[in-house]
């Protein structure tokens, strides 16, 4: 089998860009947005220098110094899957704990965007107000130390200062996280820990520094013995290879001061309106990310495609998605939200992802007040009690008592396991125990009708079981 190699002289590129987080995702679709972009012989100042701040970063920057910062990238298409070589990235900073290197590489003229994948729970929120914590121990770290800061922000604070300092414009900084508004959030991060140690470098930052929101969109599974097996059945030697579905989506504001490459040319879509487009993804797509997780985890089903092929919990998705979700989603430019929900059933049907369900329960402390908790409100708000998105909520629920429905041991999930499968085992006799936790559902213990029903869902999940609660919420 042939593997596509970069159509462009490497050689010949200059870094522009900065990432911090040299994970599956962004080498799976920002990198090959840029390795598409050099191909037509665009903008090639902008190739990725690559970095990181953790342990496994440094392991990362190892394993592709050896291949000279390729990426094998394999397009898990069912009718057949593609290989290509991406060579976006030129070089990777060395990963050092004070970012010394790091920050040093920000400092340079030519580097004028800086951009983070640093996971939805690595912006420092707090989760009882949603809003930045300024008081999260490494924040205070950094803010107490700021000259040797140990976090991504922390290093990219330092880099603006000293940027300022010698009189160099700004970057801008472009998050590829999956979080509503991660540009404002990030804004919140840098500006928040910047006011704890230099109020005035926190002003300049906010009236210089440009935060664009973006919405990102790839599936791109953990690697593991199954994806290296197959980048060697494409005769490559990579310990770090990436596996993702064909559809990729970009859609991002068009604020970047210092310039940037011509994404548009290669599919990227920019746009005023990409909050429309971010409800869109986060309630149709991650929303139903999380509707069939818990429960294909308590039946023991292993990976994604497998529980769209049970007949119950498709069933139930589906309904969820026509009845409850795709209703109170705003209308987007050029998009059908229909045919963008089945577009959505098609993607989690893909048997070549192998996606498991397991990776869509993980962190659901942080994912169910973005993804599932929203569009209960926005229900309720229009005179519906969504039944199916509470019950969803309420397999969560049980997902966190720790064991299946065949009394197998769930291994822990969640930064807050203890807490939650502490809450769990004791809403089985208390539902409100659970919904009473603000930090995640707000007021909405507050709501009788909210409270009945999440009662009565999590009692019918205890008594009937999971596959009985399905069929009563898709059959009723």
């Amino acid at each position: 089998m042939s593997v596509a190699q970069p159509r462009y002289d490497r050689g010949r590129l200059t870094p522009g860009i900065v990432h911090i987080g040299l994970g599956n995702f962004h080498r799976a679709h920002m990198a090959t947005y840029l390795d598409d972009l050099f191909a037509l012989g665009e903008d090639h100042d902008w190739a990725i220098l690559g970095a990181g701040v953790r342990p496994a970063d440094a392991r990362m920057r190892e394993a592709l110094a050896a291949q000279d910062w390729l990426s094998t990238v394999i397009e898990l298409d069912p009718q057949g899957k593609r290989a290509r070589r991406v060579g976006a990235m030129i070089g990777f900073v060395e990963v050092d704990p004070a970012n010394g290197p790091l920050i040093a590489a920000m400092r340079r003229p030519e580097i004028r965007i800086v951009s983070l994948t640093v996971t939805e729970g690595g912006y420092f929120i707090d989760p009882a107000t949603g809003r930045f914590d300024p008081a999260a121990p490494e924040i205070a770290a950094d803010a107490a130390a700021p000259d040797r800061p140990a976090t991504a922000f922390g290093a990219i604070v330092a880099a603006l200062a000293a940027r300022r300092a010698a009189g160099v414009a700004p970057f801008t900084l472009l998050s590829c996280d999956n979080l509503p508004g991660n540009g404002d959030v990030a804004r919140a991060a840098v500006v928040g820990l910047a006011r704890l140690s230099d109020p005035g470098l926190a002003d300049w930052i906010d009236t210089h520094v440009a935060f664009p929101n973006a919405m990102v969109d790839r599936i791109a599974p953990a690697t593991g013995p199954r994806e290296r097996a197959m980048a060697a059945a494409f005769g490559l030697d990579d310990p770090v290879p990436v596996t993702c579905e064909p559809f990729r989506q970009w859609v991002i504001e068009d604020r970047f001061p210092a310039g940037r490459p011509a994404l548009e040319k290669v599919g990227a879509i920019f746009t005023p309106r990409v909050h429309d487009f971010e409800t869109m993804k986060i309630r149709i797509l991650n929303g139903g990310h999380a509707a069939i997780g818990y429960p294909a985890e308590l039946l023991g089903i292993e990976h994604v495609h497998e529980a769209m092929a049970d007949g119950r919990i498709a069933a139930f998705l589906d309904k969820i998605e026509t009845d409850e979700i795709v209703p109170i989603v705003p209308p987007v430019p050029g998009h059908d939200l229909h045919d963008y929900k089945q577009l959505i059933l098609r993607r989690f049907a893909n048997p070549e992802i192998a996606d498991t369900a397991r990776r869509l329960c993980f962190d659901g402390s942080n994912r169910q007040p973005k993804f599932i908790i929203p569009s209960i409100r926005d229900n309720i708000a229009r005179g519906v009690m969504p039944a199916g998105l509470i019950l969803a909520s309420a397999l969560w629920c049980r997902y966190c008592e720790g064991t299946d429905s065949r009394g197998r041991t769930t291994p822990p999930n969640d930064p807050d396991w203890d807490m939650l499968t502490a809450t769990a085992r004791a809403a089985k006799q208390d539902p409100a125990r659970w919904i009473g936790m603000r930090a995640i559902y707000g007021d909405l213990s507050d709501d009788p009708a909210f409270v009945a029903a999440f009662e009565q869902a999590l009692h019918l999940v205890w008594n009937e079981g999971v596959g009985a609660a399905l069929a009563r919420y898709t059959e009723g």
